[in-house]
């Protein structure tokens, strides 16, 4: 938040000291930031990997990111949600179908184990419903 402000004009004390009065009366709290970050863009479709890049970028604590994404949606459902709403309900007929659809999985930013449970395709079980 003071480097928000800095960048919009503020005095930098100013602006550290009103960010130290906000923080002081909890107005300001990044667990809740992190926690509201995370339900909004699930919500979007976006996976953990994704959201946790861009809650680092804006500099918030690694534990603090990791509890919010523990508290967050079951990810591999919600990659299995966002993967039938880009490309339906039938399984991928080919292996080129199921690489778009990994494609697509990884750069909503959904890990591997999220999209091989989504895309149907697992490698240590030998299961590959195609």
């Amino acid at each position: 938040m003071t480097e928000r402000l800095k960048r919009q004009g503020f005095d930098a004390a100013a602006a550290a000291g009103a960010v130290a009065d906000l923080l002081r009366d909890a107005v300001l709290d990044d667990a809740r930031c992190a926690e509201n970050y995370v339900a909004y863009h699930a919500g979007r479709g976006h996976g953990p990997v994704r959201i946790a890049a861009e809650l680092r970028r804006r500099g918030l604590a690694d534990e603090l990111i990791a509890a919010a994404l523990q508290s967050g949606p079951d990810w591999k459902a919600l990659a299995r949600k966002v993967c039938r709403a880009k490309f339906g309900a039938q399984p991928a007929a080919s292996w080129a179908q199921r690489a778009r659809q990994a494609r697509f999985l990884q750069y909503r930013g959904f890990s591997s184990d999220h999209i091989r449970a989504a895309t149907g395709a697992d490698p240590d079980t030998g299961s590959t419903d195609l």
